[in-house]
C-alpha cells in the first residue's frame, strides 16, 4: 500500500467522520440555529483540531442527566410544587399580602420550570462589602453544630482563603461534617495539597468536573459557578463573592470589590440544602443519604418571600433567564441591574430594548475596567446598542463591580451568581434567589443609587465619539461573545 493511498484512506476518514459529527451536531443535538451553524464551519474548515475542538467546547449536556438524588422526594419537592401550582391555577395561594400576589405570573412560571417552591418569612441580610461577608461567615462557620456545606467556584491559596479553610478545620475537628465542593477550573490555581489538612481533619472535599488529565478538562466549558454555603441546615449564603483576598478590595488591580451576597434564614434554606446535595452528589464518591438533621425544622425568621431558582446547561430550560426576562418586561416604571458582564443573547437584549423604547427607566451598571478584554469590549458593544434606546448606562468609578442585581419597581429583585451573559445563561451551572418584599427591595435600590453616586453616565454621544481603535475591539469581540 503506498503512502498516496494511506493518504487518501486516511482523508476519506476524516470526512466521513466529520460528515457523522456534522449529522450528530445537526439532528441528534437541540442547538440554537446560530451555534450549529458555528460548529458545521470549525468542522468542515478545521477538520481534524475542529473534532478535538468540538469534544473540547462543544458537547451538549442538556440531554444528560447529571444531577440525581433518589432521596429527594423525601423532602417533598415535588408535592409542594405540585401543590402551589393547583392553588395558584384556582388563585387560592395563601400570599401574605399583595406584595408577592401582583407577581404571581413570576413565582408560576419558576415553579413550573423549575420546581422553585415559594418560601415565606424569610429573613435575608445583604452584603455588599467583603469584609463584613466574610466576617459574618466566619462568625456562623465557628458557631454550627452539626454540619458546614459549601459550594464555591474560586478559592484561593491566600490570606482569605487559609483563614476560611483554617475555620473549616477546627469546626471538622470539633465533630462537625464539614463537605467543600470547589470548581476543577475555577479553583486551578489551588496547590494539590490545600484541602489535605481539612480531609485529615475530618472533612470532605471535592471537586466539580476534574481534569481527566493535568491540563486538560473535557468539560472545560461547563463550570459551576455557584457559591453557597448551608450551616445546620438553618442559614445559607449566596451571591457573588469567591473566596481570595481580591474580594476584599486587597487587589491593586481592582481595588475596591464591589458585590452583592444574601445570608437567607428561613425555609428558604431547605432549596439552598437541595441545591448542594444535588452538586456533591455529582462530584463525590461518597453521596449524601437523606437525613431529617438537613432539613431541620425552621420557624419564621422575617418577612421576604423568596423562590430559589438553578439553571444550567444539562436543562433546555433558561430557568434563570427566563425569570430575569419576565421581571424586566414586568417592569412598569424602572429596571436597575448590575452586572460585571453584559452580554445578553438577543432575547434578553430585546426585552431590556422593549421596555426602554415603553417609557421603562432602565439603568445598567458595569464596570470600568476590564478583568477580561474580550468580555468587557462586548459589554461596550452589547450597552451602545441600548443606549439608541433611551436607555442609562453607567461605569462604576470606585474599583471593580462584580455583583449580579436586577431590581424591579422597587418590588421585586434577583441576586445571585448568573451574570448577565451568554455563559451564564447557558454554558455555566448557577443559582440566583428571586426575592419579593418592597422593603428588602428598597435596600437595593437605594445601594443602586449609592453606587451610581460613584459612577459615570456613559451617554449615547459619547459612545459615538468612541475611536476607531475601539470600534475595532468590539467587533471582534462582539463575534466571539456566544463563547466568551
Amino acid at each position: 500500500m503506498t503512502l498516496t493511498t494511506v493518504t487518501a484512506i486516511l482523508l476519506s476518514m476524516v470526512v466521513i467522520l466529520n460528515i457523522v459529527l456534522a449529522g450528530f451536531v445537526i439532528f441528534l443535538e437541540r442547538r440554537d440555529v446560530g451555534a450549529t451553524w458555528a460548529w458545521l464551519l470549525v468542522l468542515f474548515f478545521i477538520p481534524i483540531a475542529g473534532f478535538i475542538l468540538y469534544l473540547i467546547f462543544g458537547q451538549n449536556l442538556s440531554r444528560k442527566k447529571i444531577f440525581s438524588w433518589k432521596d429527594k422526594n423525601k423532602i417533598g419537592i415535588m408535592e409542594i410544587t405540585k401543590y402551589q401550582i393547583e392553588l395558584l391555577r384556582k388563585g387560592e395561594f395563601p400570599f401574605h399580602g399583595n406584595k408577592t400576589a401582583k407577581y404571581k405570573d413570576l413565582v408560576y412560571m419558576l415553579l413550573v420550570n423549575d420546581s422553585a417552591v415559594l418560601t415565606q418569612d424569610n429573613k435575608v441580610d445583604i452584603f455588599i462589602d467583603g469584609n463584613d461577608k466574610f466576617r459574618s461567615l466566619i462568625h456562623d462557620i465557628k458557631n454550627a453544630k452539626d454540619h458546614i456545606h459549601f459550594v464555591y467556584y474560586i478559592w484561593r491559596n491566600d490570606r482569605l482563603g487559609n483563614e476560611v479553610l483554617e475555620a473549616l478545620i477546627q469546626k471538622a475537628r470539633d465533630g462537625v461534617q464539614v463537605k467543600v465542593l470547589h470548581d476543577a477550573m475555577g479553583s486551578r490555581r489551588l496547590p494539590r495539597k490545600f484541602f489535605r489538612p481539612l480531609i485529615d481533619a475530618g472533612g470532605n472535599v471535592s471537586a466539580f468536573f476534574p481534569a481527566i488529565l493535568p491540563h486538560l478538562n473535557l468539560q472545560v466549558n461547563y463550570r459551576n459557578h455557584r457559591k453557597l454555603v448551608i450551616l445546620d441546615g438553618k442559614a445559607g449564603y449566596i451571591g457573588g463573592f469567591n473566596i481570595g483576598d481580591e474580594y476584599l478590595g486587597l487587589d491593586k488591580r481592582f481595588g475596591n470589590w464591589r458585590d452583592t451576597h444574601l445570608k437567607i434564614s428561613g425555609k428558604a434554606v431547605y432549596a439552598l440544602q437541595t441545591r448542594f446535595i444535588l452538586d456533591w452528589n455529582q462530584a463525590s464518591v461518597t453521596p449524601i443519604r437523606y437525613d431529617d438533621r438537613l432539613f431541620p425544622e425552621i420557624q419564621p425568621k422575617g418577612k421576604t418571600d423568596v423562590q430559589i431558582v438553578s439553571s444550567g446547561p444539562d436543562s433546555e430550560w433558561e430557568q434563570i433567564k427566563y425569570g430575569m426576562i419576565k421581571m424586566i418586561s414586568s417592569a412598569k416604571n424602572y429596571i436597575y441591574i448590575q452586572t460585571p458582564y453584559f452580554i445578553p443573547d438577543a432575547s434578553v437584549l430585546d426585552a431590556i430594548k422593549i421596555a426602554a423604547l415603553s417609557g421603562v427607566d432602565v439603568r445598567v451598571m458595569i464596570p470600568n475596567k476590564p478583568d477580561h478584554p474580550f468580555v468587557y469590549w462586548a459589554t461596550y458593544s452589547n450597552v451602545g446598542a441600548i443606549l439608541q434606546t433611551g436607555a442609562k448606562v453607567y461605569t462604576y468609578e470606585n474599583g471593580f463591580v462584580h455583583a449580579k442585581a436586577i431590581v424591579a419597581d422597587g418590588k421585586i429583585a434577583t441576586v445571585g451568581t448568573a451574570n448577565m451573559d451568554v455563559r451564564s445563561f447557558r454554558l455555566n451551572f448557577e443559582v440566583n434567589a428571586f426575592l419579593y418584599d418592597e422593603e428588602l427591595v428598597g435596600e437595593l435600590v437605594d445601594i443602586f443609587n449609592k453606587d451610581m453616586e460613584q459612577s459615570k453616565e456613559l451617554t449615547l454621544e459619547e459612545y459615538q465619539k468612541r475611536p476607531l481603535y475601539i470600534r475595532f475591539k468590539e467587533s471582534v469581540s462582539r463575534l466571539l461573545s456566544p463563547v466568551l
